[in-house]
């Protein structure tokens, strides 16, 4: 996997929420029902935004980087993208790295007509593929996975626009939710896994498919269903909805992450409310790990339901030991580490009059690198905490995630570099412990272990990845041939 940079936000130490996609179809407004479904997925993606539209006869697309307010919130933007078909995708660089060139939705003139996408997730054999291609005499005009796609499916045999990409779907490996407009209407699918999420919803005669079930709040549609792990939906211009299985009976594996910390609280994942899965997280942590402390704190905002679960289990009080601020803008811009610094401590300060002299248990949502959490217990104790624990609501952080989240390399984890005691000793606070496995299963209502086969992808956690690792694993081959090449010239 082509990884650029670390994906994490403004301190380095979170997690970026990978992408997130919407599409609509027999709109009249389409290209403003996409936008302000963007909207409310704006917290998949802050890099870049893009909406590619359709009107019977021509596409048209504006891409740009930043917000979708910097991008689409005049009418002059919108009425670029005139038509009853629109598509739209909001995004950090995964694989491909950053670029305009790289802005989704991306588009093609193929033989058969237009053909544009819209995908979140990451395709793990992406490399290989495009080698292949290029061996071949194919010319990519972007370093992003999701072009793989498009010329799988240029160059497929099949007579329809749905075989065609069906045909390509079963060469690629990874995760994937994709939207794809073409003159013959809309497809919405999702890797036979299901690891990213997708759905299906309504809003008068329109068909709309988003990341998030939230997105049909702000837009006022109704929710359908979940489209589901390996299912294609073709949706025409006449309304006609027709909906494939093509990859056989795989058990579905979504992403477990969704429920920690990627979706917003007010989604519905899986089947669940996000909010009350973190609250039921909290309750697991608060019976697994207690503390005798005087408050229960969150790091803010991600800590926050999975705290208030802790509270209610641990009966201590809940209280906003630390305020964020909302406008602050992002670190990760900052050219210098001692500017970096600075920006964390303007995005969280603690509230000194209710920490003074007490005990208190943070509760964040993961514990990456460990550089914000050794800043924030920092913190807390400047502030005059006597005593600091530290409550992570997910599983140790150990194994890279390859299915549409950059994460740092392996060895710069903080949770497979280190056991339980030096990680505490490393981000200074008096205990530390973390949910178990066994506990995140049973606060998201599943049991991990069913059949003996886990039922959410928990790769990041476990190191059990549901699919092969292609690009990843010749990378690891290269460069053993190549130790093994410098260490015979040493000889």
């Amino acid at each position: 996997m082509n990884v650029t940079h670390p994906f994490l936000d403004l301190n380095g130490d979170k997690l970026r929420e990978e992408c997130g996609v919407f599409g609509a179809i027999n709109a009249s407004d389409a290209s403003a029902v996409t936008a302000l479904g963007l909207h409310a997925l704006q917290h998949r993606g802050q890099e870049a935004a893009g909406i590619t539209s359709y009107d019977g006869d021509r596409f048209y697309s504006v891409r740009g980087t930043g917000h979708v307010a910097d991008n689409f919130s005049t009418e002059e933007a919108l009425a670029e993208l005139s038509g009853h078909m629109a598509a739209g995708h909001v995004r950090y660089s995964t694989t491909g790295g950053s670029g305009l060139r790289n802005v989704q939705p991306l588009y093609a003139d193929l033989a058969s007509g237009g053909f544009a996408v819209a995908h979140n997730g990451n395709i793990s054999n992406a490399r290989t593929l495009r080698d292949e291609m290029v061996s071949r005499g194919a010319i990519f005009q972007s370093t992003s996975d999701t072009e793989v796609i498009i010329h799988l499916v240029a160059t497929s045999r099949y007579p329809t626009m749905v075989d065609r990409l069906v045909d390509a779907l079963r060469m690629v490996e990874g995760a994937y939710s994709l939207i794809v407009m073409t003159p013959e209407g809309m497809i919405a699918c999702r890797d036979p896994y299901g690891i990213r999420p997708l759905v299906m919803g309504k809003i008068g005669d329109a068909t709309v498919f988003a990341s998030e079930s939230v997105a049909f709040d702000v837009i006022g549609a109704e929710m359908i269903r979940e489209v589901e792990p390996g299912e294609l939906i073709h949706v025409g211009f006449d309304g006609s909805i027709e909906t494939l299985h093509p990859f056989g009976n795989i058990k579905p594996r979504p992403c477990i992450f969704e429920h920690v910390y990627f979706s917003r609280p007010d989604s519905v994942f899986a089947g669940q409310s996000v909010y009350s899965s973190r609250k039921s997280i909290g309750v697991e942590l608060a019976i697994e790990s207690p503390a005798d402390v005087d408050l229960v704190v969150p790091v803010p905002d991600s800590g926050v339901p999975a705290a208030i679960g802790y509270a209610q289990q641990a009966g201590v009080p809940f209280e906003l030991g630390i305020i964020r601020s909302h406008y602050v803008g992002r670190t990760f811009i900052q050219p210098t580490d001692g500017a970096r610094t600075s920006s964390v401590s303007l995005k969280h300060n603690a509230n000194r009059a209710l920490i003074e002299g007490k005990r208190i248990v943070l509760i964040d949502d993961s514990l990456v690198r460990g550089t914000t959490s050794i800043k924030i217990v920092q913190m807390m104790r400047d502030a005059g905490a006597t005593e600091v624990h530290f409550r992570v609501a997910s599983p140790p952080f150990a194994h890279s995630c390859f299915y549409g989240v950059d994460t740092p390399e392996r060895e710069k984890l903080l949770a497979a570099r280190m056991e339980l005691a030096p990680m505490r000793e490393y981000i200074g606070a008096d205990s530390l412990a973390f949910i178990s496995i066994d506990g995140l299963y049973r606060a998201v209502g599943s049991d991990k272990r069913e059949n003996n086969a886990p039922q959410y992808c928990d790769a990041c956690f476990t190191g059990e990845y549901p699919t092969p690792l292609t690009d990843f694993t010749a990378s690891k081959e290269k460069a053993a041939q190549l130790s093994f090449s410098d260490h015979k010239a040493d000889i």
